[in-house]
C-alpha cells in the first residue's frame, strides 16, 4: 500500500487508457474475421466450395471412406471421419477465416475463407 500513495491522478488515467487500448486491440486484431465460405478438399483437389449462409451436411469421399462435414449457423465442423485418431472430429466448430481442419489419413480437409486471408508464421 505504501507504493500506491505515490501514484497521482494522471498516472491512474494513463493506466486506465492503456488498459482500454490493450483490450480493444486484443478484441479487434486477435479474434480474426468471420468466414464467408468453406473450401473442401479430397485427395489434395478441391471437392467443393460452399457458402456458409446455408445449413447443410456434405459427404466427402476419401481413401478410407466417407467424411461428413456439417455447416450450421455459419460454422463448420467435421462430424465424422473413418480415420483412426479422430483429430479432425475433435477439433470442433470452425468459424473464422483461415481456420482449417485436416483429416490426414482420409485426405480430407476443410478451410474457411473470408474477404482477407489470415496469416500466421507458416506463411512467411
Amino acid at each position: 500500500m505504501h507504493a500506491l500513495r505515490h501514484i497521482r491522478p494522471g498516472d491512474w488515467l494513463t493506466l486506465l487508457s492503456g488498459s482500454v487500448c490493450v483490450m480493444w486491440l486484443t478484441l479487434s486484431l486477435w479474434s480474426g474475421e468471420l468466414a464467408d465460405k468453406a473450401v473442401i478438399r479430397s485427395g489434395g483437389k478441391i471437392f467443393r466450395e460452399v457458402p456458409l449462409s446455408r445449413d447443410q451436411s456434405i459427404e466427402v469421399p476419401g481413401p478410407l471412406g466417407v467424411s461428413l462435414i456439417l455447416i450450421q449457423h455459419r460454422k463448420v465442423r467435421i462430424a465424422s471421419d473413418p480415420g483412426p485418431r479422430q483429430y479432425c472430429v475433435r477439433q470442433g466448430w470452425l468459424e473464422h477465416a483461415g481456420e482449417i481442419a485436416l483429416c490426414l489419413p482420409n485426405q480430407v480437409s476443410v478451410e474457411l475463407l473470408g474477404s482477407h486471408k489470415r496469416y500466421d508464421s507458416l506463411n512467411y
